[in-house]
């Protein structure tokens, strides 16, 4: 080969490669504005709405006796939609079909107290935990009389538990002998162990503690325990990776600034708010 088709031959190879050094960063960028655009961030900036898709469940998010909207959740989604210079709208839906509802895009974000698990994660992307919490037994006093744990564990004992939610997967997890009843509402399961028709329903803290307390005479804690406590995060679709870091990054700012533990405090180890739910 010429010394002069060696130099062309070189200088070619020197431009294709600086060439693709140039288009490696334009190609990353166009991708990630890309990703950016389809994230569900920016539908919330659009539209100036935040819509979160929650669950009613005391003291996570209830009813008051208003009818309006409290609880932890709430405050949360309202401070999340300021942060964001944006409204909110609560979204209440059933347990068992939330996160069907959210992968159909009927709000952006499931803010409800959800246990980050392996199964829902194959389903939805989590954010970081904003709060941790356990399953604790309530039981029927009577009917559990001088029970210890593992007699909980019998064909002849009868759980309660809503549908779809965390308890019912421990429940039968830790007591697989025992029969249990799925209803659509945490008070429905209550209602059963108050009525005799079930020995023991488990639910997240203050929730037990509270109903032992309004019942005395027929409901107890049995046990100063909790069951699988694990951290709750906000559920969101997957493939966005823009809104995963927004949400982990507002968490992580609102727990370094005291905020979620101040408001963690209140609903979950106070009482003042009880005044404002009927009884």
């Amino acid at each position: 080969m010429s010394t002069t088709r060696r130099k062309a031959l070189l200088l070619g190879l020197a431009f294709a490669a600086t060439t693709s050094t140039i288009a490696q960063p334009a190609l990353a960028q166009s991708a990630t504005q890309s990703l950016s655009q389809e994230s569900v961030i920016e539908t919330i900036k659009q539209d100036g709405v935040l819509r979160v898709g929650l669950s009613v469940f005391t003291p996570w998010s209830m009813r008051d006796k208003n009818g309006e909207l409290i609880g932890f959740e709430l405050d949360v989604g309202r401070a999340l939609a300021e942060d964001m210079g944006v409204d909110v709208e609560f979204i209440p839906t059933a347990w068992d079909g939330i996160i069907p509802q959210l992968v159909s895009g009927n709000f952006d974000v499931i803010i409800s107290g959800m246990s980050i698990t392996p199964e829902r994660n194959l389903t939805v992307n989590f954010s970081d935990p904003y709060a941790f919490s356990g399953q604790t037994i309530l039981a029927n006093k009577e009917l559990t009389e001088g029970f210890a744990l593992e007699d909980y564990n019998s064909p002849d004992v009868t759980f309660s538990a809503r549908r779809g939610a965390t308890p019912a997967t421990v429940i039968a997890t830790l007591f697989p002998e025992a029969k249990l009843l799925l209803f659509d509402e945490e008070a429905a399961g209550v209602q059963e162990v108050l009525n005799g028709n079930a020995h023991a329903t488990m639910f997240a803290e203050p929730s037990p503690s509270i109903e032992a307390r309004r019942y005395p005479e027929k409901l107890h804690v049995p046990f100063d325990r909790t069951f699988l406590a694990t951290g709750e995060g906000f559920a969101l679709r997957k493939g966005d990776p823009d809104a995963l870091n927004f949400f982990n990054n507002w968490i992580a700012t609102r727990t370094a600034s005291g905020w979620l533990k101040e408001r963690n405090d209140y609903w979950f180890k106070g009482d003042d708010w009880q005044s404002e739910v009927a009884e």
